[in-house]
């Protein structure tokens, strides 16, 4: 046992190889976003939808990781990540994984879940195998729909290389003079303001037919003689680019932010470099190169790719009216706690009073809970202030027509918006000036960090006190992410969460230096602390003879602070079982570092968001949830909020969760040592174990009146 001991205290667990890359663990995340695409067991639409995220996944991930990466490189920066890889490398490792799984895509949907689309009736056509009055139809859209919106760019010496719009699909058109036998390039842009899938009316078809139509680019390229007449079209190919989306606002070196923030959406439509040229596979080499030149992109830079571009557009064939196709449809319940509610009752504010209230999205109903709690503060004649934070939140957000009716009713209202949430900066400043608008003070948060806290404070004057009523959650105001991902939250009046409330609203508000809360774990000020504490104290436990456990379930693991402490509980003896939908950089299951760690992740119908942390605390358990994952960004550089769940029921349902996603055999990947994810697959005879699917039945049969067995 010494010389164990000793072995293990030798380990330098800064080593490399007790690390996986960042980004290469990301890739390997969207991997099993596209298995689930190409695994049979999915309802047929539901692939297709697959298919659609990944590519939306990539665009991101382009435009903000990998144009980050590129940054680096020109700038001749070698340092390396925890996983001692450095910017080149990784490139050259994202590069080399990209390319074939794109081709593994690509030739998925345009070989098996294309022809299958027919097979039900749905039918993707090329132009050519339209008949004569199909034809004739689309002919006359062309010209009544299209052909006005289109603006053919020629590109001579007259007419400079026209600038792209970030991931803009295009047509580049090669004319030649019939008198000069001049060859000419000319580019002309898919609209993105017109819809891309176009439909033949039903007269045109016949009765059994779903859907039929071609893709916008393919009847742009058949009337390409609209655009240049006289001349002769020796070919088009399609290209569509991507550019670097990351402008980070010097927040210290403005006046306003606000304006500044739109000053940077500007510049990322255009002024961002091309970090991703995805070509037509037939493309001449003469018009590549032109390309090449142009938008300064280099050779391993450029995707070559056949069929239908930019996938992400798959979305439209969801609207297909085929449920059968589909995941059976889901209607959230209410929560049992606010069932009196519903019923007129009493009052949300009351049955809060009550007991805290867990609520759990998609499975239990946004709306009859947070969205009514806003909305019923809003109009209660007794609350006298709200405190909300909004990160995202929808387009047509009730949440946020219930502050502005809160302000008009004479309320105090604060939102803190946060303006700086990546491809939401402009939905949110539109919101803010909505806000600002009605009387709402809008503020933007600390300088120097994001705001991603998910919370909401009610302050209500009952008989001759002031009682706090409050909301942390770990997703955002979202009623519409709200039934695609899963989210927890606490709606609870005590009066410690009610005061560690008050505080980081002062904190995030004015000059508040508050450092120390009383039940709250706060980033950045003690978010990270109180973590390590919390895996040290299962490590002293076990040191004392006692079994120690975590469970940890979050989006992603990249911080190295968070994962040496880790691989010191396994070391120690202590289990842990980590859920981790995205990227993990921790190790499992290396001997005498990780033995005792173990690694799944959950992708399936609805997105895993929320994030839960348990620990054992030799028998009096603790339990928290909140906002923030452990990378260094949550930890270190936004303000995020975790709570202790306190209440004995929702303990119990949390680690209800956490149990069924742990016994998960149909949509869990048990992520091993040398990196790869396996997807369970239940034994012959084993009962198939769904985490969502077995949720949603817990759901109703307890919406029913049924009981609940815990299998915790």
């Amino acid at each position: 046992m010494a010389q164990a001991t000793k072995s293990k205290s030798s380990v330098d667990l800064s080593d490399p190889q007790y690390y996986f890359n960042r980004e290469l663990s990301w890739l390997a995340f969207n991997d099993r976003v596209l298995h689930e695409a190409i695994d049979p067991r999915t309802p047929f639409l539901e692939r297709v939808k697959f298919i659609a995220i990944y590519s939306s996944n990539l665009d991101e991930f382009f435009m903000v990781r990998v144009s980050g990466l590129m940054e680096q490189v020109s700038a001749g920066v070698k340092t390396k990540t925890a996983d001692g890889l450095g910017p080149a490398a990784v490139m050259d490792a994202i590069r080399a994984h990209l390319r074939p799984q794109l081709q593994k895509q690509h030739h998925f949907f345009q070989q098996e879940l294309r022809p299958q689309l027919q097979a039900h009736n749905v039918y993707l056509l090329d132009y050519s195998e339209f008949n004569s009055a199909q034809q004739a139809y689309l002919k006359e859209y062309f010209e009544r729909q299209i052909f006005p919106v289109l603006t053919p760019l020629s590109v001579d010496p007259a007419h400079p290389f026209p600038r792209l719009s970030n991931l803009s699909l295009n047509l580049a058109v090669a004319v030649t003079n019939p008198e000069t036998k001049i060859q000419k390039f000319a580019r002309v842009k898919v609209p993105n303001n017109l819809p891309r899938f176009i439909g033949l009316p039903p007269e045109l078809v016949d009765e059994e037919t779903v859907w039929a139509g071609t893709t916008l680019e393919e009847i742009i390229a058949h009337h390409l003689t609209y655009l240049f007449p006289g001349m002769e079209i020796s070919g088009h190919y399609l290209f569509r680019i991507t550019r670097d989306a990351d402008f980070p606002v010097r927040e210290d070196e403005s006046d306003d932010l606000l304006v500044a923030m739109e000053e940077e959406i500007s510049k990322r439509r255009l002024e961002g470099f091309v970090c991703r040229l995805e070509i037509e596979s037939a493309m001449p080499t003469d018009l590549r190169e032109g390309l090449m030149q142009e938008l300064q992109v280099a050779e391993e830079d450029i995707y070559e790719l056949d069929g239908v571009l930019d996938l992400k557009d798959l979305f439209f064939f969801l609207s297909m009216p085929l449920p059968q196709l589909k995941d059976q449809p889901w209607s959230a319940v209410t929560p049992p706690r606010l069932k009196s509610v519903e019923r007129g009752e009493e009052s949300i504010f009351s049955a809060i009073r009550k007991r805290d209230v867990l609520v759990h999205h998609p499975y239990e109903s946004f709306s009859a809970s947070v969205q009514a709690f806003v909305e019923k503060a809003a109009l209660d004649p007794h609350v006298l202030t709200i405190k909300m934070t909004l990160y995202r939140t929808s387009g047509d957000s009730p949440i946020v027509r219930s502050l502005i009716a809160a302000a008009e009713n004479g309320k105090q209202v604060v939102a803190l918006v946060e303006i700086k949430a990546r491809f939401d900066e402009k939905n949110n400043i539109i919101w803010a000036r909505k806000l600002e608008d009605a009387g709402v003070h809008v503020v933007y948060g600390v300088v120097g960090l994001k705001t991603h806290t998910k919370t909401t404070l009610v302050v209500r004057q009952e008989g001759d006190r002031i009682r706090r009523y409050v909301h942390i959650g770990t997703g955002n105001y979202n009623p519409k992410t709200s039934k695609l991902y899963t989210d927890l939250g606490i709606l609870s009046a005590r009066d410690d969460l009610g005061a560690d409330l008050t505080d980081v609203f002062n904190f995030l508000t004015g000059y508040s230096r508050q450092t120390n809360y009383r039940r709250l774990l706060v980033a950045p000020l003690t978010l990270r602390q109180g973590m390590l504490q919390l895996i040290e104290r299962e490590v002293a436990h076990v040191k004392a003879g006692e079994p120690g456990r975590i469970i940890a379930k979050m989006n992603s693991l990249v911080d190295a602070e968070m994962i040496r402490a880790l691989y010191r509980a396994s070391q120690a003896g202590v289990e842990i079982d980590l859920i981790v939908r995205g990227i993990c950089c921790l190790r499992p299951g290396v001997p005498g570092v990780s033995d005792r760690i173990r690694v799944i992740s959950v992708i399936g119908r609805f997105l895993e968001h929320a994030r839960i942390f348990y620990f054992t605390n030799n028998g009096e358990e603790e339990i928290y949830i909140g906002s923030a994952d452990w990378m260094p960004r949550n930890l270190d550089r936004r303000v995020e909020a975790v709570t202790p769940v306190l209440d004995t029921d929702a303990v119990q349902e949390l680690k209800d969760i956490l149990e069924i996603m742990l016994a998960d055999n149909r949509f869990a990947w048990d992520l091993g040592a040398d990196g790869q994810f396996v997807q369970r697959q239940p034994s012959e005879g084993e009962p198939v174990i769904s985490t969502h699917d077995q949720l949603m039945e817990r759901t109703l049969k307890r919406d029913r009146g049924g009981t609940i067995d815990s299998i915790a």
